[in-house]
C-alpha cells in the first residue's frame, strides 16, 4: 500500500501553520467539490483525498502521529495508543507488534467513518484497513458496533432581514433536497442541527448529522449588538440646536423620532422595541439605538457668515450677563 504525502495533497510545506492548512484545504475543496463536478469520478476521488489529508493535518494529535511515523508507517500500524513508545523502540524490538483494542472513533475521533477514507488511512490510523486482526482485542472479539457516520458542517449566509423576520431555505446536499427553518432573531454563528443528514457510517450504519452555521451578512444601515441595532443619524446643525423631528428607518417600517433641543454629537437616543427579535422568546425585541452625528454647514455664503457672526456676539453677550 503506497504511503500518502498529505502535505503534497494539499500543496503545502511540512512546516505549514494551521491557518495555511485551512486556506489550502478550502481552496482545493471548493475546486473539486462534487456539486461543481457532477459525475466526475476523478474530481470525486480528489475531493475525498483532500478531505482525508485535512482530517489528519488539521488535528494536532493526528498530525504528530503522521509526522512521526511517516513513510515507515507499516512497521507501526497495529500499535494503537502505544505508537510513540513503539516508534522509539522499533529498531530494537521490530517484531513485537501489538493489537489495538477499540474502534476507529477512539483514534480518529467521534463520528469518524472509515468508509470515507482510503485503505491507507484506515490502516495507518487503526481504522480497519489492515485486515480482521486490526480490530482484535485481548479477548479476541471484534467491536459489536461499527462507527457512526461523520458529521457534515457547512456555512449559510443570510441577510439581516432574514435574521429579523425568519425565513425558510431549500438547499441540496448529496443529491437530496433539504428545507431548513431560520427563526426570527437568528444570529451570526448560530448552529442549526439536522439529524441523520451527515455521512453514512461504516457498512451502511447510522448517519452522522448535518450542522448549518448561519453567517449574517452586514447591512449598510444598521450595526447589530446582541439584540439591539445601532443606527447613525446625520443631523443638520439647525435641527441639533433647535430640535425637531427626523425619520428613522427600522427593519419593519420607518418611524418619526423627536430630537430634543441642543442635542450633542455622539449622543445616543433609544427607540424601545425596534431592534432584533430575541431568539426563542416570542414577541420580545431589543432596541434601536440612534447615534447622533451633527453635520456642520460648509461653503457658507457671506450673508450666512454675517448671521453666524451676529449669533456669536449675541451668545458672548448673554454669557457675560448671566
Amino acid at each position: 500500500m503506497k504511503y500518502k504525502d498529505y502535505y503534497k495533497v494539499l500543496g503545502i510545506n511540512k512546516d505549514a501553520s494551521q491557518k495555511e492548512i485551512k486556506k489550502a484545504y478550502r481552496k482545493l475543496a471548493a475546486k473539486y467539490h462534487p456539486d461543481k463536478n457532477p459525475d466526475n469520478k476523478t474530481a470525486e476521488e480528489k475531493f475525498k483525498e483532500i478531505n482525508e489529508a485535512n482530517e489528519v493535518l488539521s488535528n494536532a494529535e493526528k498530525r504528530e502521529k503522521y509526522d512521526t511515523l511517516g513513510s515507515n508507517w507499516e512497521a507501526y500500524q497495529n500499535t494503537g495508543d502505544d505508537w510513540r513508545e513503539y516508534a522509539n523502540q522499533a529498531n530494537r524490538n521490530r517484531g513485537n507488534q501489538r493489537y489495538y483494542e477499540g474502534n476507529a472513533e477512539d483514534i480518529f475521533g467521534q463520528g469518524a467513518s472509515a468508509g470515507d477514507f482510503s485503505s491507507f488511512f484506515e490502516t495507518f490510523f487503526g481504522g480497519g484497513g489492515g485486515g480482521a486482526n486490526s480490530f482484535q482485542g485481548r479477548t479476541g472479539r471484534r467491536p459489536q458496533s461499527a462507527a457512526r457516520g461523520g458529521n457534515i458542517q457547512a456555512e449559510m449566509p443570510i441577510t439581516l432581514m432574514e435574521a429579523y423576520e425568519g425565513s425558510k431555505r431549500t438547499f441540496e446536499i448529496n443529491n437530496q433536497k433539504l428545507r431548513i427553518t431560520i427563526k426570527p432573531g437568528s444570529y451570526d454563528g448560530l448552529q442549526l442541527k439536522i439529524k441523520g443528514k451527515g455521512q453514512t457510517g461504516i457498512n451502511g450504519t447510522s448517519k452522522g448529522d448535518l450542522f448549518i452555521i448561519l453567517r449574517v451578512q452586514n447591512d449598510p444601515r444598521f450595526t447589530r449588538s446582541a439584540d439591539n441595532l445601532i443606527y447613525e443619524a446625520n443631523l443638520d446643525l439647525y435641527t441639533a440646536i433647535l430640535g425637531g423631528k427626523i425619520e428613522v428607518p427600522t427593519l419593519s417600517k420607518p418611524v418619526i423620532m423627536n430630537i430634543p433641543e441642543g442635542v450633542e454629537s455622539g449622543k445616543t437616543l433609544r427607540l424601545k422595541g425596534k431592534g432584533m427579535p430575541k431568539y426563542g422568546k416570542s414577541k420580545q425585541f431589543g432596541d434601536l439605538l440612534v447615534k447622533i452625528k451633527i453635520d456642520l454647514p460648509k461653503q457658507l455664503t457671506d450673508e450666512e457668515k454675517t448671521l453666524f457672526e451676529k449669533l456669536k456676539k449675541l451668545r458672548e453677550k448673554t454669557t457675560v450677563n448671566s
